[in-house]
Order: structure tokens, then sequence, then C-alpha cells
């Protein structure tokens, strides 16, 4: 039987979750690999005209939930800067304005940014792990959703994933997901949005809305399902009685893994001072600076897990 051909919505802004799968036996995206397919995701986001509003990258697969745009808003001269960035300065050559329509064309594509995506993440995978071949399946697949109610019940799934293989008790404990990126990671870069089109949240803070669906997930996480464990009641209204808050030692236990994945760890002064001290260890050659740690005043961090890796 043929395959169906993807559903892909051209000159207007559309919402997808994305499904890709290693072609590997077993569970071939251990902490690393999950760790650098979400740098690689952050990173191509900031390139292609994409939403990210979430993902959870699992051992033999990973759910991504995002939405394309035009570009069309896009000047001329932030293409130009998009190529500098997605080449990482090698490309150096002057753009015409053919090249510039390419890559506006290029870079609303889902198509090309899935392929840019699995390519240069396979690279990375067999380069590190001494060999070649494939490593996802034939090709993504894609479900055209729509905003609002549809999206966040999808995200929700997503979230969930987790839970449901028995790996973690509450969906936030999860590093790679988008509720553990949310919470772990203080949504580092404004990567993740919380733009969900519902109009209950227009008006609403973006900690708002970040509370409202967690609420939201809990809820459906605690209901029985087939595919798997669910978030225990005791949790549920533990939370509930929180009003969904996460508190100060809350935010302290979500970020214990900067104690165990971060190279230097302290305030901004001695992050900087022993940096220079072991500047030669760092594997990029580009002068690195702290990063403040999202709920943890005062703390900073240097080379976290996922820049370790080469």
């Amino acid at each position: 039987m043929p395959r169906m051909a993807r559903l892909v919505v051209k000159g207007e802004p559309a919402v997808y979750h994305v499904i890709c799968r290693s072609a590997l036996d077993g569970f071939a995206l251990g902490d690393l690999e999950k760790e650098y397919f979400v740098k690689l995701l952050r990173e191509l986001s900031s390139v292609y005209f994409v939403e990210i509003f979430g993902f959870s990258v699992m051992g033999n697969h990973a759910h991504v939930l995002l939405r394309m745009d035009t570009g069309e808003a896009v000047c001329d001269e932030e293409i130009r800067r998009r190529v500098r960035r997605h080449s990482r300065g090698e490309d150096g050559r002057e753009l015409l304005d053919g090249d510039i329509a390419r890559y506006r064309e290029r870079w609303a594509s889902l198509s090309e940014l899935m392929r840019d995506l699995k390519l240069r993440f396979s690279r990375w995978y067999n380069k590190r792990s001494g060999r070649r071949g494939f490593f996802w399946g034939e090709r993504f697949k894609s479900v055209l959703l729509e905003r609002g109610d549809t999206l966040i019940q999808c995200l929700a799934y997503i979230d969930l994933n987790a839970v449901r293989a028995g790996i973690v008790q509450r969906p936030e404990e999860y590093r790679w997901c988008s509720l553990g990126y949310h919470l772990q990671a203080g949504n580092a870069g404004g990567f993740l949005s919380l733009d969900f089109g519902l109009r209950s949240f227009v008006h609403c803070s973006d900690e708002e809305r970040l509370m409202r669906y967690r609420r939201y997930v809990y809820e459906i996480g605690s209901q029985p399902s087939e595919k798997g464990a669910r978030i225990d009641e005791a949790i549920l209204e533990k939370e509930e009685k929180k009003g969904f808050q996460v508190g100060g030692i809350n935010r302290l236990l979500l970020r214990t893994r900067y104690f165990t994945d971060s190279g230097i760890l302290g305030t901004k002064e001695f992050v900087s001072r022993y940096y220079k001290l072991f500047e030669a260890r760092f594997v990029s050659c580009r002068d690195r600076q702290p990063r403040p740690i999202a709920g943890l005043d005062g703390v900073y961090s240097l080379k976290r897990l996922a820049e370790a890796v080469p």
C-alpha cells in the first residue's frame, strides 16, 4: 500500500505534532543523546520560522509539537543573520535576492527543519559512536493540529510520555520533556512558547499559563489509562493544595541536575575565575559566560551536560 502524502499547509502558519523514531534496536537515545537532540532543536528553532510548544525525547523516539510560520514578516537582513547562525559563521558570502527567497522558503518548511535536525543528529551520533548508516527510521510522522484545546491536549499527551512509561511520577521530573525544561531549566532562552491559542490564556502571564497548563496535565495524567502508568492520586491532591505553585524547595529539587552535570557551579565571580583556570579543558574555543540557574538566586553554572557534548 503506498504511503499517504504528508499533510503540509503552505502559505499560512500551521501546527504539527511530529514523531521520529530510531532505526536502531533497543534504546539508543541515552542521556547524552537526549540532551544533544534538545540542544539541536533549540539551535534550529532560532533559524527556522518555527515556534516550539513542547517535546519529549524518549529512549527510541522523540515527539515535538511546533508551529511553522511563513516568514513573510522577516526582513532580508534577518535572513542574512540566520544564514550566518545556521552555518556557524562559515558562510561569509554575500546573499543575492534569489538566495534570500530560497532561504525564506526553506526555513518555512517542516520537511526541511526535520531533515536538518535528523541529519545533524545522525552525523553527531555516528561520529561519536564510530559507526555508519542511518540512525532514524524511514521518515518522520506528522499530524496537523488545530490550536487551542486540541493543541494543549496533544501537548499533555507528549509531556506524560515518561509518566506513562513508569520512568517518573511527575512529568516535570523528566528533564527531556517540555514541562521538565520549563521547571528544571526555567525555559532557558525563551525556547518554548506558551501561546497555545486558548482564549482563557490571553490575558495571563507566562507564569500563570504554565501553572494552568501544569494543572491540566496532572488532571489528565491522574486518569486511568490503557497506555501505561498514571499520576498517583495522592500526588495530584498534594499539588491541588498548593495550587500547582512551584515553591522554593521544589525549584531546588528540580534543579539538582546542575549539581551533577555542571562543570563549575557557584557565584558568577567564582565560575568566571575557575573557567579561566580550566579554559583549555572545555571543548568549545569560544569564550564562555556563566549562566544563572533559574530559581536559584545568585547561583551560576558553566558547561552543562548539553554543552559537554563534542
